[in-house]
Order: structure tokens, then C-alpha cells, then sequence
């Protein structure tokens, strides 16, 4: 088996506490499983900045594009307010995404039974919840031109941004979607604003195109507002959602949080080949970077999407799933998931844990 390459993008704050837990993981079932797995490392967001004064270095960049898959921690933090915004932490990410052509973001939210009394919601609304949203990454109002702030004539400044989607990038974001969906309940659900954006008017009529190469799968839709009502009032109507960039930044965090801590779910960035940017759903949480307590497991569950994904590694996956909701059996707990009766663990015990159960 020919070796296979992953750039490692620990990033800020807590970023690098974070993916050398992963990384523990990664290098136990790359022996336990023969993986061939080589590592490298990378810097992107804030550590770019200080290191390089740009936030996404053509070096990175580079190292990315040659590598089989790219996982990264968080990146952002108050150190770099003050710069100028094409130069902000984030701007690398936006950066990276755009190079690499990852269109296809897919977040699951998925209860672990163990965490179901962790959740806003009552138990019975949220136990057996899971939910993959399907985002699409590289489009939509984030990256739309033109954008801007200007003065106006009567010398009011006025910002602007520019909400758009081409036939091409809803069509390949709506196959990825109807395809998950293919593999578990067949039933997608397009969230869209399509009673006053005409972009998202665009958006509906593709989908509903796409929807007939896929006779099997139960196509809706739904205005992103009641969709947003809906995923607290009764979030197991939805089985995979796909949407666009700016609502699914939104409607992914909303569902996380249905699951009890954002620090439990990972998430995957695909390009068209498979190839792809694996990373936990939560920031860089600057308030408790250095203190040890950030909880690893979305980063350790990324990696398990990274290897089911683009490393063809599924029983490695499985085996990493596993081993998660075994420590969670035994009652281990960061502190976002922590409950009276349970056993409160730092960062890298949870890491260790994990790497036990393996």
C-alpha cells in the first residue's frame, strides 16, 4: 500500500492542544491498522500571521494541494482584531477552502446516548437525533463579489455584499447531498429563502432537477427561517439537509448545539475528488486556550471522517467512533459535557483515554 500523506494545521488558541490529541489517535490505528499514514505540518490563520505575516501561506497552500487529506484545529482569536480584515485568521481559512475548491461541507449532529441529559432540549426530543447537514463552502454571500463599504453621494457609508450561486455550484453541492442521503434514510430536506432571494429561487429549481436522477430519495424544502424553528422544535423530522454557505453556517451551529456541546462534533471540507480539510465545528475558544481543559473529541472525530472519506480507512473510523463512546461509557467528561456523577478530565487525559480504548 503506497503511503498516503496528511497536512497537519494545528492553528491557534486551543488548536494545537486539540490536534495533538488527534494526532495520538491518528498514530494508534495508523500501527494498529497498517495505515501508511505520514504526517506533516503546516500553519495556517494567527500562527501563519506571526510566522509568515500572512494568513494563509502560498507554502501551505503548496503542502495541501500534494497531500491525501489536510486536518486542521481552529483558527481566529482577539490577538489579531486589530489587523487589517484581508489579513484576519479567518481570511486564511476562506483562503484555503477557495484553493483547494472544497465545496462540499459535511456536518453531522449526532447524539451520543450518553450525553442526551447534555442537550437544551428535553431527552425525548433530541435521543437517537442524527442529523448531516450538507453545506456548500466555496459560494454563496461569503465569497460573492462585489463587496465593499462605500460612501454614498449624501456621504453615508453603506456596506455591501453580493449573494450569488451559478447553475454549476448549486448542481455538484446538490448531488453530494442526494448521494449522503442515498446511504442512510433517503429523505433530504433544501433549505433555501426562495420568496425573496431570486439566487435561492435558482437554488430550488436545480434541486428539484437533481432530485430526478434520484427517484429514491424524499425531496422537500424549507425556508431557512422555519428552518431554524424546526430544528428546535422537532430536529428528528430531518434526516441529511443540504443548503448554501451562509445558512448553513448558521443552521449547522444551531443543530450542534442540539446535541448538547459544539465540542463533540466534527466536520469534513471535500473537494470533487474526495480529498478533503477535516476540522471540529467549534472555534479556537481563546478564553481557555493553555489551560487544558478544551475537550478533543470533535478533532478526534474528525479524524474518523477523514479516514472514512479520503483515506478508504472505514474499519479504522469505526474503531476510533468506538473507542469514543466507549470512554464516554465510562463516565469520562470535559467540561463542556460535564455532569454531577461523571469523572471531569483535562484535554489530554480524554486524549489518553481514547487512545486506551483503541
Amino acid at each position: 500500500m503506497k503511503n498516503r500523506r496528511v497536512l497537519v494545521l494545528p492553528g491557534d488558541n486551543i488548536g494545537p492542544e486539540i490536534i495533538a490529541e488527534a494526532v495520538k489517535v491518528l498514530d494508534r490505528v495508523n500501527d494498529n491498522f497498517e495505515l501508511n499514514i505520514d504526517l506533516e505540518y503546516g500553519d495556517l490563520g494567527g500562527a501563519a500571521i506571526d510566522a509568515t505575516g500572512e494568513p494563509c501561506p502560498e507554502a501551505t497552500v503548496i503542502k495541501a494541494k500534494a497531500a491525501d487529506a489536510i486536518l486542521l484545529g481552529a483558527v481566529g482569536g482577539p490577538k489579531w482584531d486589530g489587523i487589517e480584515r484581508h489579513l484576519r485568521p479567518e481570511k486564511g481559512l476562506l483562503n484555503i477552502r477557495s484553493a483547494l475548491d472544497l465545496f462540499g461541507n459535511l456536518r453531522p449532529a449526532i447524539m451520543y446516548p450518553q450525553l442526551a441529559h447534555a442537550s437544551s432540549l428535553k431527552a425525548e426530543f433530541v435521543s437517537g437525533l442524527d442529523i448531516l447537514i450538507v453545506r456548500e463552502l466555496v459560494g454563496g454571500i461569503y465569497f460573492g463579489e462585489p463587496r465593499g463599504i462605500r460612501t454614498l453621494n449624501n456621504g453615508e457609508r453603506e456596506g455591501f455584499n453580493t449573494y450569488k450561486y451559478a447553475e454549476s455550484e448549486i448542481r455538484r453541492i446538490a448531488r453530494m447531498a442526494f448521494e449522503a442521503a442515498m446511504v442512510r434514510d433517503k429523505r433530504l430536506c433544501s433549505v433555501d429563502k426562495s420568496n425573496v432571494l431570486e439566487a435561492t429561487i435558482l437554488w430550488r429549481e436545480i434541486v428539484e432537477q437533481i432530485s430526478l436522477e434520484y427517484p429514491e430519495v424524499e425531496l422537500s424544502h424549507m425556508y431557512v427561517d422555519n428552518a431554524a424553528m424546526q430544528l428546535v422544535k422537532e430536529p428528528k423530522q430531518f434526516d441529511v439537509i443540504v443548503t448554501g454557505n451562509m445558512f448553513g453556517d448558521i443552521l449547522s451551529d444551531t443543530a450542534a448545539m442540539l446535541t448538547g456541546s459544539i465540542g463533540m462534533l466534527p466536520s469534513a471540507s471535500l473537494d470533487k475528488n474526495g480529498v478533503g480539510m477535516y476540522e471540529p465545528c467549534h472555534g479556537s475558544a481563546p478564553d481557555i486556550a493553555g489551560e487544558g481543559v478544551a475537550n478533543p473529541l470533535a478533532t478526534i472525530l474528525s479524524v474518523a471522517m477523514m479516514l472514512r472519506y479520503s483515506l478508504n480507512a472505514p474499519s479504522a473510523a469505526d474503531a476510533i467512533e468506538s473507542a469514543v463512546s466507549s470512554v464516554l461509557d465510562d463516565g469520562l467528561r470535559t467540561g463542556d459535557i460535564f455532569t454531577e456523577g461523571m469523572t471531569k478530565v483535562g484535554t489530554v487525559d480524554m486524549g489518553n483515554a481514547v487512545v486506551r480504548a483503541l
